[in-house]
């Protein structure tokens, strides 16, 4: 191209911009420019005009396009610079450490110091000249060589998949079809103190209808937990059918698993990489229990005084008063699901519209029944006498506490 061509070019390409691939084909495109154009022939504005053209085409910048021009002038073309960094003295070799991989397959991975050991005896008792450099080697840079590249590619350890020795629960998310009965449950830890456990709340929430039942405990150990899981479970005016939960060994257990299966309850758990198959107690863990009774320390002594206030006081309150958003799932044209909220009702109100609500109950619960519990009160005379109760108990602890 002509010098007038190549200012055409740029006039007509303004805007537009390119990108080359490979380093070596912009160099190479460089040096035969600058020679075909005779580039130290021309004059001051058309050497001007070359280094434009040069980096509109590579898309380099104008600095790198001056250093390339500078190295085409010294040498007579451009090319990448092969350079050699510093570097310290290698003291081990790439048989040295494959040796040393050698020697951990043999021996199962023993520690540092009993490689060390044994390196040092193969050398000094045993006569093998391999281990010369070896046998003087430290513990530290045992790890060091065990954590490089030839010894990564010199050995290869494989490690069978380990059984589940007890299979407690199903790893699935459950599926109640619109049926009360299938709990979420989880537990929140009431903070420590110097050291000291706090109280331990218990919080199980259906699925369907959203009826909450709260529970404390002192401890989360089976002796502890089994009796408020029994006290809870007998709150819920309809059957239970599924009992899901995380993998903590709370309720993931054997005597968690023999109650549930004395009472017919199918015990799930969640899977991994599904952070919402739990979610729905987790967030009534801090949209209630975090609200209500806060992040303060709680000793554990005082989950008696807890337990009655939630069966008397909190839980009844909760169904009977306090709407919940009820999700509506609705799927665009892309399949992206969200879920909208435009009906709130208590627990109860959910309930009382499932059709064959009588068939659902537990005999010991009647519709009669719980309408009288939910028309006793009104709901800010409800949420009054909870939170006057809530805080009698909590000047109860204090007392004692500083006491």
């Amino acid at each position: 191209m002509s010098l007038e061509q190549i200012q055409a070019f740029l006039d007509g390409s303004d805007g537009i911009g390119f990108e080359a691939a490979e380093r070596g084909d912009v160099y190479g495109w460089i040096t035969r420019t600058l020679c075909e154009q005779e580039y130290w022939k021309q004059s001051r504005g058309a050497r001007g005009l070359l280094r434009r053209y040069l980096g509109r085409m590579t898309g380099l910048s104008r600095a790198q396009v001056t250093r390339l021009i500078a190295r085409y002038r010294e040498v007579g073309m451009v090319r990448e610079t092969s350079y050699r960094r510093n570097r310290f003295f290698t003291r081990y070799t790439v048989a040295d450490i494959e040796l040393l991989a050698l020697v951990d397959e043999a021996h199962g991975n023993l520690s540092g110091p009993a490689t060390q050991k044994i390196l040092h005896r193969e050398f000094h008792e045993y006569g093998d000249v391999r281990y010369e450099r070896l046998a003087e080697i430290s513990v530290a840079h045992i790890y060091n060589l065990r954590g490089s590249r030839a010894y990564r590619g010199g050995k290869i350890c494989y490690q069978k998949t380990r059984p589940v020795q007890i299979t407690i629960g199903e790893r699935r998310k459950p599926d109640p079809q619109n049926r009360p009965g299938y709990l979420r449950i989880d537990t929140v830890h009431q903070g420590d103190l110097d050291g000291v456990k706090g109280v331990y709340h218990v919080n199980a929430v259906d699925e369907v209808t959203q009826w909450q039942v709260v529970g404390a405990t002192e401890q989360i150990s089976e002796a502890w937990l089994i009796p408020v899981l029994e006290a809870m479970l007998r709150q819920f005016p309809f059957h239970i059918h599924g009992f899901h939960s995380d993998n903590g060994s709370e309720f993931i257990n054997g005597r968690v698993a023999a109650l549930l299966n004395k009472l017919w309850i199918e015990q799930t758990k969640s899977r991994p990489r599904r952070s919402n198959d739990n979610g729905l107690v987790e967030a009534k863990n801090g949209a209630v229990i975090r609200k209500h009774l806060g992040y303060g320390h709680i000793e554990s002594e005082h989950a008696e005084q807890l337990e009655v206030f939630y069966e008397h006081y909190f839980n009844p309150y909760l169904n009977f008063h306090r709407p919940c958003g009820v999700p509506e799932i609705r799927t665009d044209r892309k399949g992206k699901q969200r879920r909208i909220y435009r009906w709130y009702a208590t627990p109860w109100e959910i309930l009382r519209q499932l059709p064959d609500l009588a068939r659902h109950l537990r005999p010991e619960f009647t519709v009669a029944a719980l309408d009288q519990i939910a028309g006793a009160e009104t709901d800010t005379q409800a949420a009054q006498n909870m939170q006057e109760a809530k805080l009698t108990m909590l000047r109860r602890l204090h007392v004692k506490r500083s006491a």
